[in-house]
This record gives structure tokens, C-alpha cells and sequence, in this order.
């Protein structure tokens, strides 16, 4: 159950951040924002991504990371600063991230990073398990010898990042991992559909459950070697069981309790 960027400072009052990390990525669907009334806001134009998009893009990664703690609150002026523009593009940005439910406006109080509620992961972890198998069963027969030797080095990526505790670096292996995959489904709507549920889901809590590093690497080889078959139920399938474990441990670690998997009606 994403293009290289600048160093930035952190829109909170607790200072300077890490950069970010260059990531080397196959070719996969550019993110695409949310289909909600923000979009009415500017939009991008041939010639790139507009402030408010890159502005957006930027906060995304730096929740995603750990960057902005959950429950930290965004100034509108220290972002402003940091991206060298008006108040403007800013208040797009986050107007656009509330509508996606990656931030929390509050009257007199002003915006903060929402915090990861349950109920919201659920309904996203159900949206993933009715698409995400699909991409991949149609992606299996698509996929060249060359896109799995990258799929292989990205899984081993991954691994070495676990383990030496390189959170941003494992986040972004783990993107660049699935939607190779999901850039071969041979429908670039159901990927970009993909790619918004993925923002909308909580990267930066799932990575601090250690515990399941071992269990990941195990999941992520068994998709692996369906697609080295070419085998797209195997593959389907692999990926499944793989969001339906990362989903229960997570919803362990939100509730302090172990959780039904909602996709099983029998049991939710």
C-alpha cells in the first residue's frame, strides 16, 4: 500500500533544510495537478510550469521528505522569499494544496501541513488498489530488457538507501521504481490519475516504519521477477500484496491498533 530542483530554505520558522536530491528518472507522466476548483488558478503555459505550479511541486516534495513536519505552519512571506515572488503565485499554491488536501487552512490561524489522518489514507489506499494492479498487468507486456535492468538497479537502490536511513533518496527510488512501471501502462491518463493518488498519500509517515525495510526489498523483487516473466497476473497480483502490507502497517502505526485491509468486504 519526479525533475531535479534547487536547495531551498523551509517555510517554517525552524530554519534551512536539506536540498533536494537530483534524481535521474526514466520517462514517466508529468505530475499533474488535482482536478478541483484550483485549477481555475494560473495555469502552465508551453513554456514550463507556472510559480504557483513549481511553488506547489516544491512543497509536495519537501512534505514528502519530511521537510515540513506534519502540523508545521506555512508562512505565505518566508515562501515568498524563498522563491523569489509575490504573495500571489504563493496563495495559489497553497489554495491548490488545501484542495488536494495536502494542507489545512484555519480561519485566524492560517495554513498548516495537514496532519495524516486515517480515514483519508484508507480511501486513497482503496483508489490505488482498484488502478494500480491494472497498470501494471498492462505494463507487463510492454516492458523492455532494458526498462527491468533499470527496475532491478532501482530496487537495489532502494535497499541500500533503507539502510543507510537516506529517506529522500529511498522516496525517490521508490517513485522512479513504480512508475516505470505505470509509464508503460499504455495510457497516460490512468498514469497521471496514479501519479495525483500518490501525492495525496502520506510517503513521509510510511518511511518511518523501519521495520517493514525487509518486507518492502521482498515485495518490490517479487514484482520484479514477474516482470522479468513478463507475467502480468503475477505482476498484478505482486502488487496487490504489496499495497495491501504497506496499508495494514500503516494503519497500524496511525490507529495504535492493527486494522481490517477495506479492500477485503469480507473482513472490513
Amino acid at each position: 500500500m519526479p525533475p531535479q530542483s534547487r536547495r531551498t530554505k523551509t517555510a517554517t520558522t525552524d530554519g534551512v533544510v536539506p536540498g533536494r536530491v537530483a534524481r535521474s528518472v526514466p520517462k514517466t507522466p508529468a505530475r499533474t495537478p488535482a482536478k478541483t476548483a484550483a485549477r481555475t488558478a494560473s495555469k502552465s503555459t508551453a513554456k514550463g510550469p507556472t510559480k504557483r505550479d513549481r511553488i506547489a511541486t516544491e512543497l509536495r516534495r519537501m512534505i514528502s521528505e519530511g521537510e515540513l513536519p506534519r502540523g508545521s505552519r506555512i508562512q505565505q512571506d518566508v515562501l515568498a522569499a524563498m522563491f523569489d515572488t509575490s504573495i500571489t503565485p504563493v496563495r495559489e499554491a497553497l489554495r491548490l494544496l488545501e484542495a488536494e488536501g495536502v494542507l489545512v487552512g484555519e480561519p485566524h490561524k492560517g495554513v498548516r501541513v495537514a496532519d495524516a489522518d486515517y480515514e483519508q489514507v484508507k480511501t486513497v489506499y482503496l483508489l490505488r488498489m482498484l488502478v494500480e494492479p491494472y497498470a501494471m498487468q498492462r505494463a507487463a507486456r510492454r516492458l523492455s530488457p532494458l526498462d527491468i535492468d533499470l527496475a532491478e538497479r532501482l530496487v537495489t537502490d532502494m535497499e541500500q538507501a533503507a539502510e543507510e536511513g537516506d529517506r529522500a533518496r529511498l522516496n525517490a527510488s521508490n517513485y522512479q521504481f513504480h512508475f516505470l512501471f505505470y509509464a508503460k501502462c499504455g495510457n497516460d491518463g490512468l498514469a497521471a490519475e496514479i501519479d495525483q493518488l500518490w501525492q495525496k498519500f502520506p510517503w513521509d509517515v510510511l518511511q518511518v516504519l523501519h521495520d517493514r525495510a525487509d518486507e518492502t526489498s521482498n515485495e518490490h523483487r517479487s514484482m520484479l521477477a514477474a516482470a522479468r516473466l513478463g507475467d502480468g497476473d503475477a505482476l498484478a497480483k505482486a502488487t496487490q500484496w504489496h499495497l495491501s502490507r504497506s496499508f495494514l502497517a500503516l494503519g497500524k502505526h496511525l490507529t495504535g491498533r492493527p486494522v481490517a485491509d477495506p479492500f477485503d468486504v469480507d473482513n472490513d
